[in-house]
Parts: structure tokens; sequence; C-alpha cells
């Protein structure tokens, strides 16, 4: 009897046949030669059963029939694809040895363990594990096949996975939806994500600027120009910063001291998948997805690059000749220039800074493979590109530097100055004719600052530390303290990767890889879900929350969830599903705290009070879904593949009672997180809420004409700034623009508490 190879995708399987059996009859649905039979999955073929396939009464949002937690999880084919699996069922009874070829990694397990499970195979497995598609890797791989057993695991990792997506997906977004009348979309990793962003938007908003100032000494020692930065607390008078520029300009001054250090610098990392996103939504503007979807087809269509979905930045010891047979498929090509001036010697085992096994776990780091780049379009091109010059940088020598570092006093003031002198541009002139590589500082000091200070130059630089010095010129800067920034996709991966936490180091950020917020391979199905229900909008690069997701966060926190928004506990549960497949840990104990955690969150949703309607803007619960994915299924993890929840959570939302009066709902204020204060005006005893242009009170139907409105005086007014209107009266010193258009700096006051109208004091 032959043997049965299930890829995870057409492209895959054709690649196989083509390696191994190049005479294999094309079936349409798979093909078959002498030896082998290969076939595909197109993905999900199964799928974790809908509440309704349980019980006919979940056909029926209601917070009285949760928690749901089925005693067995049930699989049911996916429709759009049954055809497919039909296929491989009758495929499978020809053969008497299973190959399980899908992608080498979590999901890829996990979509051919639900085959496996639903069809009931018990043939014995073998595990194709490659890192890419070349005809040479895969009949390598072949000839080394492992047995299915060593990936028992991994395969129990999986299904914990989807099975606790499964879980918090369906009972937290049937919980806060039925409990708030508004389709709400609750995730093991969408919602911390979501928190993520919800933290950022206020840290923002609460941000007030101050106005400061610096001051640059510029010195002449013969023909020798430099600058320094005084060195001092940081000034917020204007009048002692040009004093200080007054009593400093022209006069003589002295080198206190002079000190001179070589550096080096290395090579920037391998990518990883993280980390390609990253840079491609930096340089490009790519989408997290795009990246994704981009590098799949780099691997998958075009065989130019090894598997993708990797969280390692380093290869082990047998991808050493690869590296140099791929190299030498880069001659005659446009890194023809780039190929001649590498230096193999540099890349070897011994290098640590590329060779490191214990960091390589499923997949080395992603590198271009020894097939020619043809035909790839332009952001296949640009993707590429990167990858290419990134593995050229390790075929060359450190960047090396002089760093003059020079303190100047003059009139008892001291000027730093950081001169950075390149002596040997090495591994940097594979970027030379682009824009300039900024170096990532590990430290945790203020970039700006670092940036100000240091002054990189070509040409060599010297003092004579015991000739005098001239401050020919003092000048004084202003400048504003600036917020935190919004994220874009690339600066919430870096997020997402170590759990929220600012890391600047990159072994402790390495260090915190394993407890992530998702893995590389779905994180940016996260931000597309946060996108995809109404959380989240693009203003350019930057992500910025909608007050929908705004609620979400609120609300959850509100009903005292904290751990379902908190990062940091929801990477500890990726570590662990993590731990799980390594054999360190036990599914069985990971799924019993997520069923009690599934329980707790409907416990306290339903303690929880309602919220407004008008706190979500006036959205409609139907209205809320874009489409039949944007839901409850939908909401959970990016993993998820319940996509069917979704669809019948548009129609249980359209079963439910017809949405009651703006009176009716207005008169039922919220819990606290939909209310931002109480309202001032005298006798009323409302809440103030926001709406879309203004904070208007809960109790207008009454007759309440209380408002503040958004816009005012040139600033878009936050929650905190409405806070300290109505509980002092007044916001803190903020920048603003007067009636006539002038720019001024004052307090917003409110003039009159039963109105809500505004004043400024300058």
């Amino acid at each position: 009897m032959k043997t049965l190879i299930i890829a995870e995708k057409p492209d895959m399987g054709r690649n196989i046949a083509s390696a191994i059996e190049p005479k294999a009859m094309n079936k349409r649905s798979y093909l078959e030669g002498e030896s082998y039979i290969i076939t595909w999955a197109i993905g999900h073929l199964i799928e974790l059963a809908e509440p309704d396939q349980y019980d006919d009464k979940y056909k029926k949002w209601s917070i009285d029939h949760l928690p749901i937690i089925p005693e067995q999880f049930k699989l049911i084919p996916n429709p759009r694809t049954y055809d497919q699996l039909k296929v491989i069922a009758e495929l499978a009874k020809k053969c008497n040895l299973l190959v399980n070829a899908c992608d080498a990694g979590r999901e890829g397990q996990h979509i051919f363990s639900l085959i496996q499970r639903h069809l009931g195979l018990h043939h014995p497995v073998k595990r194709l594990w490659i890192s890419d598609l070349t005809s040479e890797t895969i009949r390598r791989g072949f000839e080394t096949l492992k047995d299915g057993s060593e990936y028992e695991n991994l395969t129990r990792a999986a299904r914990s996975r989807s099975e606790a997506d499964w879980l918090i997906g369906m009972n937290g977004s049937r919980a806060f939806t039925t409990k708030h009348n508004v389709l709400l979309s609750v995730g093991r990793v969408q919602t911390p994500v979501l928190a993520l962003i919800y933290d950022r938007q206020k840290q923002i908003e609460a941000f007030s600027s101050l106005k400061f100032y610096e001051l640059e000494g510029q010195f002449t020692q013969g023909d020798t120009q430099f600058k320094g930065m005084w060195q001092g607390d940081r000034m917020t008078d204007k009048d002692k910063a040009d004093a200080l520029a007054a009593k400093v300009k022209g006069k003589p001054a002295r080198i206190a001291s002079y000190e001179v250090k070589e550096t080096k610098e290395y090579p920037f990392k391998l990518y990883d998948l993280t980390l390609l996103q990253r840079e491609a939504n930096g340089k490009f503007g790519f989408s997290a997805k795009k990246t994704l979807d981009t590098a799949q087809a780099l691997y998958e269509k075009h065989k130019v690059i090894s598997y993708p979905r990797t969280n390692s930045n380093y290869v082990t010891e047998q991808n050493i000749p690869e590296m140099h047979k791929a190299l030498t498929a880069l001659q005659g090509t446009a890194y023809q220039e780039l190929v001649q001036g590498a230096n193999r010697n540099l890349v070897h085992k011994n290098n640590k800074f590329i060779c490191n096994p214990a960091k390589v776990e499923d997949h080395h780091a992603i590198l271009p493979t020894n097939k020619r780049a043809s035909g790839l379009n332009p952001d296949e091109q640009k993707l590429y590109d990167l990858i290419v010059r990134r593995f050229l940088s390790h075929f060359y020598p450190a960047a090396e530097y002089k760093v003059h570092t020079v303190l100047t006093e003059v009139e008892q003031e001291m000027f730093k100055t950081t001169v950075k002198e390149l002596l040997h541009l090495g591994w940097k002139v594979i970027y030379a004719d682009q824009k300039k590589e900024k170096s990532k500082s590990s430290k945790g000091k203020d970039k700006e600052e670092e940036e100000d200070e240091e002054v990189e130059v070509n040409e060599p630089f010297s003092i004579q530390p015991q000739e005098g010095v001239t401050c020919s010129d003092a000048i004084v800067k202003e400048k504003d303290t600036q917020p935190p920034k919004a994220f874009t996709e690339g600066t919430l991966l870096k997020a997402m990767e170590s759990a929220g936490k600012q890391i600047e180091d990159e072994e402790l950020r390495d260090a915190m890889k394993d407890s992530g917020l998702g893995t590389p391979a779905t994180r940016a199905a996260t931000i597309e879900r946060l996108k995809k229900v109404g959380y989240v909008d693009m203003q350019g690069k930057k992500i910025v929350i909608t007050q929908k997701g705004r609620m979400a966060v609120e609300l959850i926190r509100g009903a005292g969830i904290e751990l379902l928004t908190s990062p940091e506990m929801t990477g500890q549960w990726e570590r662990r599903l993590n731990e799980i497949s390594r054999g360190t840990a036990s599914d069985e104990q990971f799924m019993h705290n997520v069923k009690k955690f599934a329980t707790l969150i409907v416990d306290k949703v339903r303690r929880q009070a309602r919220a407004s309607r008008s706190a979500f803007e006036g959205e409609a619960p139907a209205a809320a879904s874009k489409s039949k994915r944007s839901a409850a299924g939908s909401g959970t993890s990016s993993g998820s593949r319940t996509k069917k929840e979704a669809g019948s959570t548009e129609g249980a939302a359209a079963k439910k009672p017809a949405a009651r009066s703006k009176a009716a709902v207005d008169a039922q204020p919220g819990g606290p997180p939909a209310m931002i204060a109480a309202c001032p005006r005298e006798g009323c005893g409302g809440s103030l809420f926001m709406g879309r242009k203004g904070y208007g009170c809960s109790h207008y139907k009454e007759g309440c004409k209380f408002v503040i409105w958004k816009d005012s005086f040139g600033r878009s007014l936050t929650e905190g700034q409405i806070q300290a209107l109505v509980q002092k009266g007044k916001t803190t010193k903020l920048k603003l623009t007067l009636p006539d258009g002038q720019a001024a700096e004052g307090r917003i006051i409110l003039k009159d508490p039963s109105t809500g109208e505004l004043g400024v004091d300058l």
C-alpha cells in the first residue's frame, strides 16, 4: 500500500510532489505517484462545534445559560471545505502510513490532529519537519522523517490553546454582550492587547506638556569647532537660560576632561517574524498581516526564504553550510557587489551572534534559500530585500568607531560633547545606499537626548586638552516634553512580544518571548481582529482606540476581571502552553484553570450593572457587527477558528427584544466604568458620559442642559480634564487657541456649572 502525505495547503503539496514524486498524476484534489499520494488540508478542515451543537437552548443568547463548559469538545467539518475532507478520508483507506506534512509549528500540528481525530485515522504517523520548501530540503526531510509520537506534547499544547480560546471567547463574549445589549467581543489574547492600547491612550490623554530650555554652547579651538550641551537640571525658566547664555558667550573656556574610546557595532540580529513585521511596518507601512502574507508567499510560492513563522533570531550548526550556499546563490544577482565583499569566514558555528542552538526551538531565523528570486511583485521584493540585506550583513565585520567625550568648562558652567568618529564602515556598507540605520541602544536613556548629545562624523576629530578654547556662541533652544507615542502595528508587536513590558534590553526581551501575547504566527490576526470588531481604528500608522474599545476595557475592569485585561498574566498563559509543548507542564491542569476562569468571568458579569447605551455612542447591537465574523467566536484570541459563532451572534442579537428608547436606556445609567463624573448642576443627581461631540448629562430627558463640548479652545478634552473641570473648576495649564485664533497658554475653567459653559484663565 502507499503512503498518504497530508500537507497544509495545495502549494506545499505540489512542492513536495515535485521533489519526491515528480511523475505523480494530478487528480485535482491530490497527486498520486508510485509510492506516495499527496493531498492537502486547505487550512482548517475541522472546527470546534458552536454551543448550539451541544444544546438547542444555546441558540438564544442568555446569561442564564452561562458558563458553557463542554465535557468533551465536539468537532465539526468546515462546510466550505467538506469535499476536501471526504477526499482525505477516501485516500486514507488506500494507504497504510500517514505523513503529517502540515506547517512545522503548533497550528500545523493542530490542523493534522483535528483531521486525524475527526476521521478516526489510526494509521502509523510520521512527521515531516522542514524549514524551507526547496526540493533539496524536502528530500532531506523525507530521509529523516520523525515518528509522529515525538510531537504528542505539541499536539496537546495546540489543543489546549484552541479549547482555552473557545472557553474564554464564547463565555466572555456572550456574557458581556447579553448583559450590555451591545455586541462585545472578548478573547484570551485579544482583550489584553486591547488593554495595552487603552492604557497607552489614557497616558497620552493625561499628559500635560511642559516647556523647557536647553543651552547649546559652540566652541572653537584653532581650526576645530564643536558643540556641547549644558550639563545641569532641566531649565523651565527662559530668563535663566538666557542669562546662562549671556554669561558664557564669547568667554574663554578650558577642556575639563577628554576621553577617547574605540567601540564596535555588530550587525543587527537575523529576523524572526515579529522583528520582520516591526521593521516592515516602520519602513514600508506594511500591516503585520501584510508582512506575514507576503513572507508566506516568499516561502510557499517562490521558495526563496525559509519558514517565516519563527520566533528565533539564531541558527544551529546545521544551518551554517546552508547560509554559505545561499550566499553563493546570490552571485550574479542585484546583490553581486555585496556578495563579492562578503567574508565567508565570519559565519561559523562559534559566532554566537548568529549560531546559538539553545535559542532555536521549532525553527531557525528567517534566511534566504539557495533558490534565486524571480517574478516577485514590488511588495515581495521589498520584504525579500530586507531579509537578504540582514543576512548579508553577517558576512561583514563590525563597524568601528572612535568615540570622543569632551567636557568643556566656561565660567564654571559645564558643557558635554560626544563625537562618534567613523573608522571603518564594516557591515553598514550593506545599507550605504539607503537611509541611515539607527543603532538600537539597549540602555533606558531618553533617545531624543541621546541623539542631541551625540554627533557622528566621517572625518577625523581631535581636541588638544591642554590648549585653550573659546565659547564662540551660546544658543537657547526651546523644547516641549513629549507624550508617550500612540502604538503603531510595529510598536504594538514589540509590546505583545514582551507581554506589554517596556523592555529595552534585548537579552531580557528575548527571555520574555515565551511569555508574550500570542505567538509570532497569530499576532497579526489579533491586530486584524481588533480592527474588525470595531475596537480600534487606524490613523495613518497610528492605532487609535474607539469608544467601543474603551467601553469594552472599562466594563471588563469594572466587573472585577482585571486578569482578563492583564498582558503579563495572559503572557504567562502563553508560557504555560510552551511548557506543555515541551512536556514540562500539564495540559489538564492548564485547562482546569481556564475553566475556573471562564466561570469567574460569567459570575462577575452577572453581578455588573448594565451600561448606558449612550456610553457606546448609540451603537445598536446588531449593527455593531459589520460582518458575520465580527462577534463572539471571532472575538476569541487570534488563533481561534470558531467562525460560525460569529454568524449566530448577529442572529441572536436580532432575536433579542427591540432596543429600548434612548430615554429609557439613559434613565438606567450603567456602573462606574461608563460614567465620568457626577453632573455639577445643583440638584440634578445625574452623571456625565461621553457622547460623540461632548460630555453630557444622563438626565438630559428630565431637562438637564449641562454639556461640555469635546473640542474647546483648540483642545480635544479628555475624561481626566472633564473630571478636573467638574471637581476643581479648572484644568492644568494647557496650550490653547483663543476664539480669535490667537495661541495662548492657560487653564480652561468651568464658568457656569448649570450649563457647562467654559472660559479661559490666562
